[in-house]
């Protein structure tokens, strides 16, 4: 029998023993007595990605930008603080990326050298003594003439008027449309038109019957149109990288970067559900 430490006291423990950021929604979401189909309800967050995030498999939610805004909606909807997962994640997973600086796109232009310009004033001045000179020899030529005399019997010509061109008539700029013309749309209807303009997002449409229109990944530069005779609910992923145009009407809420909105339009002016 041996007497001293026993091997497990010799084992060494991680100095951060806090739950993974999955396990910390799951316990506080059974805590607070919701399932996950009660979760992705309230948030409109897909039952898979609720799972897939409760067990650490971001894989599924299409990006850190996704990843940050399921984590922060369903730490909301379970009565969790997000910020401590938010950097929790950002830390496991290399932090938040830093913003690429923008490139000199004219840095070529300053160096190119410029076009040389006609001299216009010389050949101003090349043409000024031309006719100077023209107008002296036939003023003082007199070889046929005594002096004294005059050159010719007849009045001297009336210098001829230099033919003024017709100056062009500025040309007017068009009007710019107008937002109603851009969008014009049936007033019977609800009409959603939405354009990915900073990058992509995830969204989902329904309509009031509850009939999904969409669900999927609209690109940067991509557009979907969607009209219900009622009523339009829509999830936003990355709501800052969306332009809405509601009933012909662009709707002016900025939304940030990976915020995940839940919105509600009916017909007439566009109001935020």
């Amino acid at each position: 029998m041996s007497i001293g430490n026993s091997p497990e006291d010799d084992r060494t423990f991680p100095a951060d023993d806090r739950d993974s950021i999955g396990r910390a929604l799951q316990q506080t979401r059974i805590a607070a007595g919701l399932t996950v189909e009660e979760v992705s309800a309230s948030t409109r967050v897909r039952i898979p990605i609720v799972h897939a995030i409760e067990e650490d498999d971001f894989s599924r939610c299409g990006g850190d930008v996704y990843a940050r805004g399921h984590i922060r909606t369903l730490a909301r909807a379970v009565g969790l603080d997000p910020a401590p997962l938010i950097e929790q994640y950002d830390a496991e997973h290399g932090g938040r990326p830093a913003p690429t600086p923008a490139a000199p796109l004219f840095e070529a232009e300053r160096i190119r050298p410029e076009p040389r310009r006609p001299n216009w004033t010389a050949a101003m001045v090349a043409a000024i003594v031309a006719v100077v000179g023209f107008v002296g020899f036939t003023m003082f030529d007199g070889n046929d003439a005594p002096k004294g005399s005059a050159v010719a019997d007849g009045p001297a010509p009336a210098p001829e008027k230099a033919s003024s061109a017709a100056k062009p008539k500025p040309v007017k700029p068009a009007p710019k449309p107008s937002e109603s013309a851009i969008a014009a749309v049936p007033q019977d209807k609800v009409t959603v038109k939405m354009t990915a303009t900073d990058g992509k997002s995830w969204i989902s449409a329904k309509a009031a019957d509850g009939k999904l229109l969409f669900d999927g990944l609209l690109l940067n530069g991509e557009s979907k149109t969607f009209q219900d005779d009622e009523r339009i609910d829509l999830v936003l992923g990355n709501a800052g990288a969306i332009e809405l145009y509601v009933n012909g009407k662009k709707v002016a809420d900025k939304f940030e970067s990976g915020q995940v909105e839940r919105l509600t339009y009916t017909k007439g002016d566009p109001e935020a559900g």
